[in-house]
């Protein structure tokens, strides 16, 4: 059987070696690069037999979805991305699927099922929701997926989070915890009687907050920036 010659595109390491790992584990598949930008991708495709892309919206120069709109015939594409807003324009461009990360091997294997069954109509595949944070009070918790692990933390827990562009690193009292997300997804999710939004990279527990001024916030000894646009829905919140 012919197997399935697959090219990755992400401009995060980690995330390529998800990929990666995730691919080696099927036979029908066969790995023949990786690319760290649309340029790269463009280039491959224009030198080897690509059946099926794994392509990142938010690359350096162009993104996925401006090279998808240069390429007169792509490969079949599953896009692979942090920010679900994409997910509608990534559609109308007749992609394959579109895998939120941190993207699981079970949601993985179901996207190349999908794919399978675009080439064979009579095999049927249902796919899963995303999955949902629970609602937000003192026993409340969330589940992230962390070193090949879900982790259980309570959100009383938190002191804030970070976003560092497709991963976020969860600040809590005992420890730091890193997984792929955003911080607009987390936003949505999270109580806005005990969390704001304080800085485009920031997202702090108002239960932790120790001092503020008209440009930062303190939690512990810990400095957190309020950005210009989020300073009057912050202080309004402080103060309040």
């Amino acid at each position: 059987m012919k197997k399935i010659n697959c090219l990755v595109a992400d401009d995060e390491q980690l995330a390529r070696e998800v990929m990666q790992s995730h691919i080696s584990k099927l036979d029908k598949l066969n790995l023949i690069g990786t690319c760290n930008n649309a340029i790269e991708v463009y280039n491959t495709l224009k030198s080897y037999e690509v059946d099926l892309l794994f392509l990142d919206i938010q690359m350096p120069q162009l993104t996925g979805i401006e090279l998808l709109r240069t390429l007169k015939n792509p490969p079949p594409v599953i896009l692979t991305t942090a920010h679900r807003e994409f997910a509608l324009e990534g559609y109308e461009l007749n992609v394959i699927d579109y895998l939120l990360k941190p993207v699981s091997f079970e949601r993985f294997l179901k996207a190349v099922d999908k794919y399978e069954s675009s080439r064979n109509p009579d095999k049927i595949i249902v796919t899963s929701p995303a999955p949902t944070l629970v609602k937000d009070d003192r026993l409340a918790f969330i589940y992230v997926k962390s070193d090949k692990k879900m982790v259980r933390i309570l959100l009383i827990d938190i002191l804030y989070i970070e976003g560092l562009k497709d991963y976020v690193k969860i600040y809590t009292t005992t420890n730091a915890v890193i997984t792929y997300q955003t911080l607009t997804y987390l936003e949505e999710k999270l109580s806005a009687n005990h969390f704001i939004r304080a800085h485009r990279s920031y997202i702090v527990s108002l239960n932790h907050v120790t001092a503020y001024s008209s440009n930062q916030i303190e939690i512990g000894k810990r400095i957190i920036p309020i950005g210009n646009s989020y300073a009057k829905d912050v202080l309004k919140k402080l103060e309040g």
